[in-house]
């Protein structure tokens, strides 16, 4: 779905919640706006002034009374220079520091999402919202809100200042309105229509970079570089083709204000020049009416642009507001309860729960994890076993049944609360941009140098760390990219057991690593194991083997539960998977016998 596209051109709605961001500051944006009106009005004095020595002082030749209006015109012009200083420094601050709170609200909402949330929105999409959209904005408050009302005043005073000086030239010079207003229609519409195709396009060109980017290896390996090259060709070529077709618009609408603006002066000096003849209007008046009607359709053009600015404004803040307005799910209640003891007990009651309707993926799980107990969850892919742990962490909220750890349910505990008691440990590790130490740590400045050092080197991460070039102060690329993929599952360890969990949770985490590293776990998973709850997702049944219980869960269901050797021995689903394990390692040691 297009979410880009817009239902009004103008919504009320989102300007009072677009303008709420401005009440903070209001007090800095009431000095730009007396500042704005401040110059208007300075600039609508300088043609008079010209008007006042053409008459007063040239046609008399009073040198003396032209060299004063010299510098009361010069005075204007500093004054006018002065206050649009003060009004373009205080607005571009105030856009700084509405487009910071705002990135800062939205990125903090981002937090509080829950993972069902970005199983559907793509993250290009996301960073368009945090990015571009907010830069949108900024733009309406540094150069629309306050300025408008600069364009507003401008149009006003000159109106009432011609009417005054000769109201005949001054319908004269109106005469030509009507033209300004069917141009200016067909810009609006048309830019408007343009502005939003253009949108389109920029979501597609981030969600697009974003997808292949981060997947430049799949792409690299498969050489697909060439379809993806050509598909992007397509997609920045819509982009490209939309900017040229606005590029049209102003290009028509711009000369177009500059013509008739030209066809009002032309009137004016047929007219005024004739009156003038006459002895009917003074010469100063008609250079002065020439001069404010210059500058009468110079708003008239400016507005135009606000309009398109204000189009702009209005397609961000809708995407922005429905984000931020997107429900929390998964969130704290109203009144959390503790976990006593805090031994990492675990009851999975009449568990139910489905990504999607009723289509579900776990079906009535019942189970008990003891503390201290070792627990490993089994099963075929898509039987529910990385669901399982999703529910226990909070990710998602279960669809009947309950959760309890310590004796309360997980949905009665605060989020943090109950998230300290684990640690987790993926099949996929996540490293971020930094350190390695800052990669265990993750910024719990409680978890000591020495803590850091001594998790490191419990799991065989110290051998590998103190070998790069400055040892735990080395960077860490993105995403990890300069280690090997078992050196980044031995950082994960380390982290797991420098937070020092009450309960660890292990998601395949010995499934990425070599044979050798994957014996330097195993030993370090005895320590780490040590006194505390662990649940094990597993494929390989060869690393779950000594676990206290093995759950199987089949369809969303737990069929069997028991130590490995009772699993063996009911010659059950375990049995079977296990068999066919066994089958395909002796397979695969007779093709490396064979191979030599």
């Amino acid at each position: 779905m297009e979410d880009e596209i817009l239902g009004k051109a103008y919504d009320g709605r989102l300007m009072r919640r677009l303008l709420a961001y401005l009440r903070p500051y209001r007090g800095q944006a009431i000095v730009a706006l007396v500042a704005t009106i401040a110059a208007s009005a300075l600039a609508l004095v300088q043609p008079y002034l010209m008007k006042v020595a053409i008459d007063r002082y040239i046609a008399q030749g009073d040198l003396a009374g032209l060299n004063t209006i010299a510098v009361l015109f010069l005075l204007v012009l500093v004054g006018s220079l002065a206050f649009e200083y003060v009004q373009t420094f205080i607005m571009q601050m105030i856009g700084q520091r509405i487009m910071f709170d705002m990135r800062m609200q939205i990125y903090g909402h981002l937090q509080r999402l829950d993972l069902r949330f970005y199983d559907r929105n793509p993250v290009g999409r996301l960073m368009t919202r945090v990015t571009t959209d907010v830069d949108v904005l900024n733009d309406l408050f540094t150069s629309g809100v306050i300025a408008v009302f600069d364009d507003v005043f401008t149009l006003a005073g000159i109106m009432v200042v011609l009417l005054v000086m000769n109201w005949k030239l001054a319908l004269v010079s109106f005469s030509v309105l009507p033209l300004i207003v069917l141009v200016t229609q067909w810009f609006r519409r048309n830019v408007r229509d343009s502005y939003r195709t253009v949108r389109v396009w920029i979501a597609r060109i981030n969600a697009y970079l974003q997808e292949n980017i981060s997947g430049m290896s799949t792409v690299q390996l498969f050489r697909r570089e060439a379809q993806n090259y050509a598909r992007f060709d397509e997609i920045d070529r819509g982009h490209r083709d939309a900017n040229v077709a606005s590029i049209f618009y102003y290009a028509v609408f711009y000369p177009a204000i500059e013509v008739v603006g030209a066809l009002a002066a032309s009137l004016i000096i047929w007219y005024g020049g004739g009156r003038v003849i006459q002895g009917a209007l003074t010469l100063g008046s008609l250079v002065a009416f020439i001069q404010y009607s210059s500058r009468f359709y110079r708003p008239i053009s400016d507005m135009s642009e606000k309009f398109n600015l204000l189009q702009a404004a209005m397609a961000s803040s809708e995407r922005i507001f429905a984000l931020l307005d997107t429900r929390v799910v998964v969130e704290n209640p109203a009144a959390p309860r503790q976990a006593a003891g805090g031994s990492g007990h675990i009851v999975f009651d009449h568990v139910w729960f489905a990504y999607r309707g009723e289509d579900w993926v776990l079906r009535d799980v019942s189970f008990e994890v003891a503390p201290g107990e070792r627990v490993a969850i089994v099963g075929a892919t898509g039987a529910g076993k990385s669901t399982i742990v999703n529910l226990l962490l909070r990710f998602y909220d279960v669809g009947r049944g309950r959760i309890l750890v310590d004796g309360v349910d997980i949905r009665e505990m605060e989020l943090d609360a109950l998230r300290r008691l684990f640690s987790l440990v993926l099949q996929d590790v996540q490293l971020f941009s930094g350190t390695i130490a800052s990669n265990i740590r993750l910024g719990n400045t409680d978890i000591t140098d020495a803590q850091v050092r001594s998790a490191a080197d419990a799991v065989h991460a110290g051998r590998f760390i103190d070998r790069l070039p400055q040892g735990f102060d080395t960077a860490v690329a993105e995403r990890g990219a300069t280690l090997s993929v078992g050196q980044k599952q031995l950082l994960s360890f380390a982290r797991a057991l420098a937070f020092a969990p009450q309960i660890l949770v292990l998601d395949e985490a010995t499934s990425s690593v070599d044979t050798e590293t994957e014996l330097l776990i195993r030993d370090a998973l005895r320590v780490l194991m040590g006194g505390r709850t662990t649940v094990a997702i597993a494929h390989r049944l060869s690393t779950i083997q000594d676990m206290d219980k093995i759950l199987v869960l089949h369809k969303g269901e737990v069929r069997e539960s028991g130590s490995h050797q009772q699993l063996l021995a009911a010659r059950g689903i375990y049995y079977r998977l296990y068999q066919l394990q066994y089958r395909d390692q002796e397979l695969r040691a007779v093709a490396r016998t064979d191979a030599r």
